[in-house]
């Protein structure tokens, strides 16, 4: 994202607030997590199968099979590390755990639970991950059907996987502004609360 791309957002987010007395903010995350741990225990668990087969079809001593073993749990590190970045090896699940974990965190973060009427709204999206999510707040919490988020987060995700990451993401904003303008209308004397630039993690 470039300063170009980061200002047509922000005033997508801008528009989208003039039509509802909702802050919405808009965070892009590169990765939600690194995923190290991942690698490290990987090739401890592969490390502690290398004694049996030594153990079974040899006459090594057992200083040697625990010094080979070192040996082979510090390969096997070297490349998970290397070919595993990224979270190639983490399961699905997993990612999109760390990813709602972070949107939660952003959320207080960037003050969205100090509002006035508690109409804060966040959309997350973790590129590494390809996930995407919209969090509000408790003035507006079941007031709005899942499946409307759920449609503008499959819009946007289908955009970013169309290289078109820009461009969904104002789609997505402009389609949020509709919604909260019907359910959190703007009132006479509304003020903008939060910046509406885009934070990049």
């Amino acid at each position: 994202m470039d300063e170009q791309d980061r200002n047509a957002i922000a005033d997508a987010v801008r528009q989208a607030e003039s039509l509802t007395a909702a802050e919405i903010v808009v965070v892009i995350d590169h990765a939600a997590s690194s995923y190290r741990t991942v690698p490290v225990v990987m090739a401890l668990a592969l490390s502690l199968l290398v004694p049996w087969p030594l153990l079974a079809m040899t006459a090594t001593s057992a200083p040697r099979i625990f010094l080979t073993q070192l040996v082979c749990a510090a390969l096997l590190l070297c490349f998970l590390l290397w070919y595993g970045r990224g979270g190639r090896f983490v399961p699905g699940f997993i990612k999109r755990r760390r990813a709602h974990d972070v949107a939660l965190r952003e959320f207080t973060a960037r003050g969205l639970t100090r509002t006035r009427g508690r109409t804060g709204v966040l959309f997350y999206v973790a590129i590494q991950e390809r996930y995407a999510e919209i969090l509000v707040d408790t003035g507006l919490d079941g007031r709005i059907d899942q499946t409307v988020w759920d449609g503008i987060i499959g819009s946007a995700l289908l955009a970013a996987r169309e290289n078109r990451l820009r461009d969904g993401l104002i789609d997505a904003v402009q389609a949020v502004g509709v919604v909260l303008a019907r359910h959190a209308p703007r009132m006479a004397d509304d003020i903008d609360e939060l910046p509406n630039k885009v934070v990049i993690l």
